[in-house]
């Protein structure tokens, strides 16, 4: 099992949602794919939503740049 996903584990186990965006957001750097990529800017982008994370806009714009979020204006 590999560090990141041993902290992903504890992180969701203490309900730490500012360390699970910092988590997903590296593993979304890591990803080995788009569609990978997406996943995890996915799960960041929900935990940020959820605790008002400071991250939460760039992860949409993000997403939205990935095709996975759609804007006010589309």
């Amino acid at each position: 099992m590999s560090d990141l996903h041993q902290r992903l584990l504890a992180a969701h186990a203490g309900e730490d949602r500012a360390a699970l965006v910092a988590l997903y957001q590296e593993a979304a750097d890591a990803a080995p794919d788009m569609g990978a990529q997406g996943f995890y800017l996915t799960q960041a982008y929900v935990y940020a939503l959820e605790s008002g994370h400071a991250a939460t806009e760039g992860l949409r714009a993000q997403l939205h740049a990935l095709g996975r979020e759609q804007g006010q204006e589309d």
